[in-house]
């Protein structure tokens, strides 16, 4: 049995279920997960442990156990098919004998695969390692059939655990979107849902003016393209965006890049968003103390403050960069530079969740997030910790996936899309071609494109 006929199967006999679920934290769930009725179909039992059987082979291990009690006729069915001694653990405490918790023959000091159905917050698996543990045995390695948050290795990281999970929620959405057991609508709860969760005590989607203004332009022009218009002269600037300007929601500038700025250049690259209707975005990447920033910001030759929409800014000095760029100012946002797409950049896994954490908390300054990823399934892991009503742009977006001589990695923008980016940010892809109006064209089109959104696929 394949992992889609697997999807399906638990879907027809209702053990994915969709409406509105009270979980075991309280909190309540627009999906719901009960495999324990798989044990009373044979050869769905029997594919799913095949299925583990294959993830988990490879691994080091001489000791099976699973979690009581959905795991456990799986984990048995593995322990078979493997030719590996089963374990596991008692529900309940033993007070007398040996006053063991574990079932069966080990010795100590060997590793024990934890079996489980399905990861949420990682508890069950990280207590019942820890008895393991207690009785001298390693645990290393975690195989589950559904990862329900998509970020269950993250919740593992921290005890240096490693999860091995055959489907995610994603895989799980992709699949039954495709054969239409879902509609849109639906899919799009769920995946706010799992956004939202990431920040549980986020009680309503929070956006600000800019934000929703941004949304309604990819609406009207059926557009998610933004394009980096990174040239050094004036005329070069104004005839690719003649080209251009009708495909695209927003316009990333560099404006100290120019050989020959003058005020007049401000004035008219406002007359051209005010014509085509799309947005400036000056990708500055402010990154310093928030007196020096202000001044930056609010002064200067450029006088960034009063001609673009949104700027970017390194999370690097702390909140109090973004009270220093908008203290007494209104009508303006940021996007925050969360994961770079140069390759060897320093923003590590922790830096990247406390960007997102930072513009949480300020959402009336920060629109979204500047976040690459190399593939479709990394991205959405990126989007999911996203607070709901903030964007995530990606950039190194061209049509193929591919990297170039100076260390620049590009994603095609079906990954991209289909990763759940809001807005992809494309370059020389657009401004180094023979007719940048064609190419912006074809990006436009690409990044609005029926239906991929929701098939991601994933190594197997």
């Amino acid at each position: 049995m394949t992992i889609k006929k697997f999807i399906l199967k638990l879907h027809e006999i209702g053990a994915i279920k969709f409406g509105e679920f009270t979980l075991k934290s309280g909190a309540k769930s627009p999906f719901y997960f009960d495999l324990r009725d798989m044990v009373s179909y044979p050869k769905l039992l029997n594919a799913v442990s095949d299925l583990m059987v294959e993830k988990v082979k490879h691994l080091d291990f001489d000791y099976i156990s699973g979690i009581p009690y959905t795991a456990l006729p799986i984990a048995t069915l593995m322990a078979t098919k493997l030719n590996k001694p089963l374990l596991y653990i008692r529900k309940e405490e033993k007070n007398y004998g040996t006053k063991s918790s574990v079932i069966g023959k080990f010795e100590k000091g060997k590793k024990c695969l934890l079996v489980d159905d399905l990861i949420t917050s990682g508890e069950s698996i990280v207590e019942t390692a820890e008895k393991l543990q207690n009785e001298g045995l390693k645990t290393i390695d975690f195989a589950v059939i559904i990862d329900r948050t998509n970020r269950g290795q993250e919740l593992l990281n921290p005890y240096k655990f490693r999860l091995h999970s055959l489907i995610n929620v994603d895989e799980m959405l992709a699949v039954l979107y495709k054969k239409r057991c879902l509609n849109d609508l639906e899919v799009a709860k769920i995946q706010n849902y799992i956004r939202q969760s990431y920040y549980p005590d986020e009680i309503t989607k929070q956006t600000n003016s800019l934000t929703d203004k941004l949304l309604a332009l990819v609406e009207s022009k059926q557009s998610r393209l933004v394009l980096s218009l990174d040239v050094d002269n004036q005329k070069e600037f104004f005839n690719i965006l003649d080209q251009t300007a009708s495909h695209i929601v927003m316009l990333k500038t560099h404006i100290d890049i120019l050989k020959d700025f003058d005020a007049s250049f401000i004035s008219k690259l406002q007359a051209y968003a005010q014509k085509y209707q799309f947005m400036i975005f000056e990708d500055r990447k402010f990154a310093d103390i928030g007196n020096t920033v202000k001044k930056q910001y609010q002064g200067g030759v450029y006088n960034i403050v009063e001609w673009s929409d949104f700027i970017t800014v390194h999370g690097t000095p702390g909140e109090g960069i973004l009270k220093g760029l908008f203290d007494g100012i209104n009508n303006k946002s940021a996007f925050l530079l969360a994961k770079m797409s140069s390759k060897g950049n320093l923003m590590n896994t922790n830096y990247t969740r406390n960007v997102f954490e930072m513009g949480a908390n300020h959402p009336q300054v920060v629109s979204g997030y500047i976040v690459h990823a190399k593939t479709a399934i990394e991205l959405r892991r990126l989007k999911n910790k996203i607070p709901a009503g903030q964007l995530l742009l990606m950039p190194g977006v061209k049509l193929e996936s591919g990297t170039d001589n100076m260390g620049q990695q590009y994603t095609s923008v079906s990954e991209t899309i289909s990763g759940g980016a809001d807005l992809i940010i494309v370059g020389r892809g657009i401004i180094a071609a023979d007719n940048p109006g064609k190419m912006a064209q074809k990006y436009q089109k690409a990044s609005f494109g029926e239906g991929e959104r929701y098939e991601v696929k994933g190594e197997r």
